[in-house]
């Protein structure tokens, strides 16, 4: 059997319970569309109103005095907020033409990477009627130089191994634009 709401029991009894829930729910339906009226909205209709009276105009904005500008024309010059490397003041200098310059086409050796001051000499050794320099790098790897291998950061060139030092000629700017030969020395640390 089908009820009011469409709905049957098992046994075909009709739902009771939906009929009072039907018949509750109209009046409370009626009670808040009531409190929803216009009558308690009439403080909020008069503050809109006085709000529309107090409007004011908005003042116009000052005229601002035409900025001045300046085109910077330095297309030749060098970039001021890059840096340069050692080796593109080397390319620069080699362009010009300038006399002493490294040479930043040759293959970089290893020990090339490190600063000479954190190069360290352990010893010589001597084969086969060439003398060879032990070096060690920051990193605890040993290697064997010997003259006219570079090392150090300033293209340097091993002029000479002694028995307690490695010397060499390091090429370094001048400061002018230029470069100038420097004398090192890679001595043998005493421990």
């Amino acid at each position: 059997m089908i009820g009011d709401d469409g709905r049957t029991s098992r046994s075909g009894a009709r739902w009771p319970v939906a009929r009072t829930f039907v018949k509750a729910l109209a009046p409370m339906t009626a009670l808040i569309l009531a409190a929803c009226s216009d009558s308690g909205t009439s403080d909020l209709r008069q503050f809109v109103e006085e709000a529309k009276q107090r409007q004011g105009r908005v003042e116009a904005l000052p005229e601002f005095a035409p900025v001045q500008t300046h085109v910077y024309v330095a297309d030749s010059l060098r970039d001021p907020f890059t840096s340069e490397t050692r080796e593109t003041i080397a390319e620069t200098a080699a362009r010009s033409g300038g006399g002493l310059a490294p040479d930043v086409r040759r293959r970089k050796e290893v020990l090339e990477s490190y600063p000479l001051d954190s190069l360290s000499m352990l010893g010589t050794l001597e084969f086969q009627n060439s003398t060879w320099g032990l070096v060690k790098a920051p990193d605890g790897v040993v290697h064997r130089v010997r003259t006219g291998n570079h090392l150090g950061q300033n293209y340097g060139k091993v002029k000479a191994i002694q028995a307690q030092r490695v010397l060499l000629t390091e090429i370094v700017p001048d400061g002018l634009g230029g470069w100038e030969e420097r004398d090192a020395t890679l001595a043998m640390n005493e421990q």
